[in-house]
């Protein structure tokens, strides 16, 4: 069954595992939502649940909005989101917490990245500069030419270009859930996710298929390793 939960990213830090290894992780606020809208073929043409997060006061929603969430008769939420859930078992005024998830899953996580103002196309894109020596100016960091001739006289839409740089919609998938707190609304993730800190995300399950491969126990799959060539040898043997 696909599950999916609203939160708010907390920031980054550094757990252990069983073995003493660091493992990177980022702490996310999950929930509680409350579930706000069931969609589904018969009504809507397709299927979806639709949470809230983050209670807030009615003077700050538009009167739709509060009007929908009022006659759902469920709390006032500051965020709503919408998440393709198909076969789910979740009804209008159904709570959702980050228990919904269990450590070892594989999830996407979804947020707006970082803004980082207006930049060139060196941070951009990562172009290169100009020589900088044989009279090459004050233009090293600069786009340079186009390469726009007579034809087509113009420049294709596309091309890489100085310009804002950031606060778009990012999605990393296949991300492990290390732990979970449901008593602290806690999701532990290991590596980065998109966003600042205090930045809302939305966790969903991986659109990724993680087959489990399964082989010889002591033999590796590398053909440069040693027991990779020759199974019979001693680094390979159990």
């Amino acid at each position: 069954m696909k599950k999916a939960i609203i939160g708010k990213k907390v920031g980054m830090t550094q757990i252990f595992d069983e073995s003493g290894k660091v493992i990177p992780v980022t702490v996310v606020e999950a929930g509680p939502c409350v579930v706000t809208q069931v969609k589904t073929v018969e009504s809507d043409g397709y299927d979806a649940v639709q949470m809230g997060f983050e209670d807030v006061k009615e003077k700050k929603l538009t009167r739709p909005e509060a009007g929908h969430l009022k006659k759902a008769d469920v709390a006032l939420k500051k965020y709503l989101k919408e998440f393709r859930l198909e076969e789910s078992q979740l009804k209008v005024g159904d709570e959702v917490k980050a228990d919904v998830f269990e450590a070892g899953e594989k999830i996407d996580v979804t947020g707006i990245s970082k803004g980082h103002g207006y930049q060139g196309v060196i941070k951009r894109h990562n172009a290169r500069r100009t020589p900088m020596t044989h009279g090459g100016g004050p233009v090293h960091r600069h786009a340079g030419s186009m390469n726009s001739c007579s034809t087509p006289s113009r420049i294709y839409k596309g091309k890489i270009g100085a310009g804002q740089m950031g606060v778009e919609q990012v999605t990393i998938q296949n991300l492990d859930v290390v732990k979970v707190d449901p008593e602290l609304n806690m999701i532990v993730i290991r590596g980065a996710i998109p966003g600042p800190k205090g930045g809302l995300v939305f966790l969903k399950n991986t659109v990724k298929n993680n087959k489990v491969k399964s082989g010889e126990a002591g033999i590796s799959r590398n053909p440069q390793k040693a027991s990779g060539r020759n199974p019979q040898k001693a680094s390979a043997r159990g």
